[in-house]
């Protein structure tokens, strides 16, 4: 069974979306600090992991950078804070996407499904994996690998999804809508995810994030991956 886990200092929030959550077939994790739940999930580890950013001690925020340190696991606030500089700020920190509560429970259930639809994958073919080369950087969909002048590129799913996607259509521009559809399962969305993760993609893949020489931005177009 697909495992959640909420970290939701709340009482009766947390225990109204673990309910949810169980009424929609999924097992459903409660912890009411970032530090339970990081405990929580390095012990037992959850196909998602739902954050409210307002949280006693270590804060959403933080909560974020540390799970993102060692594990990719898709990443979902869930906060009533919908300033723009606190939905950036969490998506830098990893997060995969922002619900603003209140929170419709059909809607958080498509999202996750979304956010897992195109996980890794790996080949079950007995002979060579496709590689393809941009430069010094190379990635390999159905391994599941990102190298980058033959070094190993640590990436989030989401990051790895979107990756592939731009290398799928490598040469051709898809424009932020076009990439919301096809990652995150959006008809229409929230073009600051795209942005965000593009933006942690570069500093990771491009040897001048700055001058990007491979994920280029043309402007009032979207993003084109280029040899």
């Amino acid at each position: 069974m697909t495992a959640v886990l909420v970290i939701e200092d709340d009482d009766r929030i947390r225990l109204a979306l673990l309910l949810a959550l169980e009424d929609e077939g999924y097992e459903a994790r409660g912890a009411g600090t970032a530090e339970e739940g990081l405990r929580t999930q390095r012990r037992d580890p959850a196909d998602y992991v739902l954050v409210d950013l307002m949280l006693p001690g270590i804060d959403g925020f933080e909560g974020i950078r540390q799970l993102r340190r060692d594990d990719d696991v898709p990443i979902v606030v869930v906060s009533a804070r919908d300033d723009t500089h606190d939905i950036v700020a969490a998506l830098e920190a990893g997060a995969d996407d922002y619900v603003v509560k209140p929170v419709a429970i059909k809607e958080l259930t498509a999202r996750l499904r979304a956010l897992r639809r195109r996980g890794r994958t790996s080949s079950a073919s007995d002979g060579p994996v496709p590689v393809f080369a941009f430069g010094e950087l190379e990635v390999s969909p159905e391994a599941g690998e990102v190298r980058r002048s033959g070094a190993p590129v640590a990436v989030t799913r989401t990051e790895f999804r979107l990756l592939c996607e731009l290398v799928e259509h490598a040469g051709r521009v898809l424009s932020r809508q076009q990439l919301l559809s096809r990652v995150w399962g959006y008809d229409s969305g929230d073009e600051r995810l795209v942005d965000v993760h593009v933006g942690r993609l570069r500093q990771k893949i491009e040897e001048d994030p700055a001058n990007p020489r491979h994920l280029v931005t043309l402007r009032g177009l979207g993003y084109k991956l280029q040899r």
